[in-house]
């Protein structure tokens, strides 16, 4: 199996100017080891690691860059077979985070930046989150140690996930839009497909930003960061163009929305939704638009709300499989359809019989 080691390749931008890191076939399973969201805020992986700090050396360095250097992520990954105008679709097979992760507060960033009231919530700080194996030996299904008396089951996701863009560069940070890019989508986890833009033959996929979990809006900037280790496949849709992100989950689909203020995300993600059910399920639009007021099975997922420079707000449009269906012409349509059936069949069988009989006469007369 091909793999990527951490550290060999790190890029800070989607550019189809990269020359590709690994090629994969559709379908083929590949790993690749990814760091967390600033290179190395914990530098080791010791009983006793050495956390840098926001007025560190190694912040400073990161900042220095405008934007900054952060969110490394790995790729490009060329898939053969896929061309501009198609669709990558990202199967995600498991992830498993390093030992640590962080999180803590942005310094002078997200809705508390500059409160006077809160000042301890508008300096910078780092809180290390220990990451527990789980019952399969791994971390994939572990637990993360928030403090000895809090922990939790870890929720891992790609929090950057892009296709590199047509005719623009955008960086690994602030990069976002139909082809991905720093959406910290939660439900971009193991077991779900990704559907992303592909803007350049190969798709060119880049991979980073790993999680071990994160509560709805990422208020502070920053969840539980981690490095991590990735598995993926990918497969190809052809000839096929989407208005942003979709997922594939097992039980439901979500439709992602990319946009600011957050409300104009919620209504690209609806639409996102309205438009997948009507090409792919045959469900009329209005349909559709009535059940997101009536039916409790629908649901808005908030995954990011960081205020930072450029950044957009992300949410997900998310409906059951089980409802994926025209609700209010089915049976019409049905009983209409079954009668065609009944007259076809009859049809069909009053002409094999007709075959028959002109069959048997032409035996008597030879």
């Amino acid at each position: 199996m091909q793999r990527i080691k951490r550290g060999k390749v790190q890029k800070y931008a989607f550019d189809n100017r990269d020359k590709p890191c690994l090629k994969v076939k559709p379908g083929e399973t590949f790993q690749l080891e990814t760091n967390d969201a600033l290179s190395g805020m914990i530098a080791d992986d010791s009983d006793n690691p050495r956390v840098e700090g926001f007025d560190g050396p190694h912040f400073a360095k990161l900042a220095k860059a405008t934007p900054g250097l952060f969110n490394p992520v790995v790729g490009p990954i060329y898939v053969e077979g896929c061309k501009a105008g198609d669709v990558l679709a990202v199967h995600i097979d498991w992830i498993d985070p390093w030992r640590y992760g962080f999180s803590g507060v942005l310094p002078h960033m997200g809705p508390l930046g500059d409160s006077l009231r809160y000042k301890d919530c508008a300096e910078g700080y780092v809180h290390v989150i220990e990451h527990l194996p789980g019952p399969s030996g791994h971390t994939r299904d572990g637990f993360g140690k928030y403090s000895d008396s809090l922990t939790w089951p870890l929720e891992p996701f790609i929090g950057t996930l892009a296709t590199a863009p047509e005719r623009e560069v955008f960086t690994s940070v602030l990069g976002q839009g139909p082809f991905g890019g720093n959406i910290d989508c939660r439900d971009i986890r193991a077991g779900h497909t990704i559907y992303l833009n592909s803007y350049n033959d190969g798709g060119l996929l880049y991979v980073g930003d790993v999680h071990g979990g994160q509560g709805d809006t990422e208020f502070t900037g920053i969840a539980d960061e981690t490095r991590a280790t990735v598995q993926l496949s990918c497969t190809v849709v052809k000839n096929k163009r989407l208005p942003c992100v979709r997922i594939d989950k097992p039980d439901s689909i979500v439709a992602v929305g990319i946009n600011r203020p957050f409300e104009h995300a919620v209504y690209d993600a609806t639409a996102n939704l309205m438009q997948w059910l009507e090409e792919d399920y045959g469900v009329p639009p209005r349909d559709l638009y009535v059940r997101m007021s009536c039916d409790p099975a629908f649901r808005i997922r908030t995954y990011q709300l960081v205020r930072l420079q450029t950044l957009e707000h992300v949410a997900g449009a998310e409906y059951p499989k089980e409802r994926l269906f025209d609700a209010v012409t089915p049976r019409r349509t049905a009983k209409k359809a079954r009668g065609k059936t009944a007259s076809t069949k009859a049809t069909a069988k009053k002409t094999r019989t007709t075959k028959k009989t002109v069959t048997k006469k032409a035996s008597r007369r030879r």
